[in-house]
C-alpha cells in the first residue's frame, strides 16, 4: 500500500453532548470535494480519549460507509493496551477500513522491544496495513529509528507518522530503511517532504482540504516553489491552530466558519480570549472570517 498526499486527521464534531453525524457528514464531504487523498477518523483530532468504545467504532464506520472507494481511510485504532489496540483494529478491518493509525502506546512507556512486538501483534493478528504514529510529546515515548527500521521489514507495517516536531528524523528514517514517511505537523510538511517525506496527516486540512492537498501535491511534483507559496500563506494558520492542545483551535475555527457546533468534552475546554482573538485574525487575514 502506498501513501501520498493529504490525509485529515478528522474532527469528531459533538453537539448537545453526543456526537453529530449530520455535521460530520457535511465534513466529510467537504474532504472528498477537496480531493483530499484520504481521511482519519478517531485519531488524536478525534477526541479518541473522550470517545466511549462504542462511539468510536461507530465513528469510524460512519466515516468507512460515507467515503469507501472515493478516498482512503486510515481507522484511528491505537492504544497503549496492545489487546485493545488489536480489538479495535480487528472491529475497523470488518468494517472495511482500508489502513490502521497505531500510536506509540502511552504512559506505560514500553521498552524498544515492547514497542516492537506491540506494533508487531497489531499487524500481524488484524491484517491491515499499519501507519506508526510517533508522537513523543503526547506518548512520552519515541519510537528509536533502530525499531522503525525493524517493523519496516513487516509487509503490514507500511508508514510512519512523524509528530516528533524533527525534520532530521525524516532523513534519518529514510536513511536506514525504506518506509514511507508523512508528516504529522502541517507546518513541517514541506521540509519533511523536500527530504523524502510523501505527505502529511492534516489537522488543518479540515478546514482547507483542497489547500493542504494542493500543496502535498506539487511538493510530490517536484514545484517546490509552488509548494512554498501555499505554505507561506497558509504557516499562519498552521501555527495558531496549535496555540492551545489540539484539537480545540481547530474545532474553534471550525465553529466560527459555521461548520461545527462548538463543543469538546473535559478535560477540553474552550480557548482563552486572547488565543481565540489571535486565531480570529488569521482566518480574516486568509479571507475566511469577516
Amino acid at each position: 500500500m502506498k501513501l501520498a498526499g493529504c490525509y485529515t486527521a478528522l474532527v469528531t464534531p459533538f453537539k448537545n453532548g453526543v456526537v453529530d453525524y449530520e455535521a460530520f457528514a457535511h465534513l466529510l464531504d467537504a474532504q472528498l470535494a477537496g480531493g483530499v487523498a484520504g481521511v482519519v477518523p478517531v485519531g488524536t483530532t478525534g477526541e479518541s480519549p473522550t470517545l466511549t468504545m462504542k462511539e468510536h467504532s461507530e465513528v469510524i464506520e460512519f466515516a468507512i460507509r460515507h467515503c469507501k472507494g472515493k478516498c482512503t481511510v486510515i481507522a484511528g485504532t491505537g492504544a497503549n493496551s496492545t489487546a485493545e489496540a488489536i480489538h479495535l483494529t480487528k472491529e475497523a478491518a470488518a468494517m472495511g477500513a482500508d489502513a490502521t493509525l497505531q500510536v506509540t502506546p502511552y504512559y506505560n512507556k514500553p521498552t524498544d522491544e515492547g514497542l516492537y512486538r506491540h506494533f508487531s501483534e497489531v499487524a500481524d493478528k488484524c491484517g491491515l496495513p499499519v501507519v506508526l504514529y510517533n508522537v513523543p510529546g503526547r506518548s512520552g515515548k519515541e519510537i528509536p529509528i533502530n525499531v522503525v527500521a525493524r517493523l519496516s521489514k513487516n509487509p503490514l507495517i507500511v508508514a510512519v507518522k512523524e509528530a516528533a516536531g524533527s525534520v532530521e528524523r525524516v532523513s534519518a528514517i529514510k536513511n536506514v530503511c525504506d518506509i514511507t514517511v508523512l508528516s504529522g505537523d502541517d507546518s513541517l510538511t514541506l521540509p519533511m517532504m523536500s527530504v523524502g517525506a510523501k505527505g502529511i496527516i492534516s489537522v488543518a486540512s479540515n478546514i482547507l482540504p483542497a489547500e493542504v492537498q494542493r500543496q502535498a501535491q506539487l511538493a510530490l511534483d517536484g514545484d517546490f516553489a509552488g509548494a512554498l507559496a501555499i505554505h507561506r500563506k497558509l504557516y499562519p494558520l498552521y501555527k495558531n491552530l496549535f496555540l492551545e492542545s489540539n484539537p480545540v483551535p481547530v474545532k474553534a475555527a471550525m465553529a466560527d466558519l459555521g461548520m461545527i457546533a462548538e463543543e469538546y468534552r473535559l478535560p477540553l475546554c474552550e480557548m482563552t480570549a486572547a488565543n481565540r482573538e489571535t486565531l480570529r485574525q488569521t482566518l480574516r487575514q486568509l479571507g475566511l472570517l469577516q
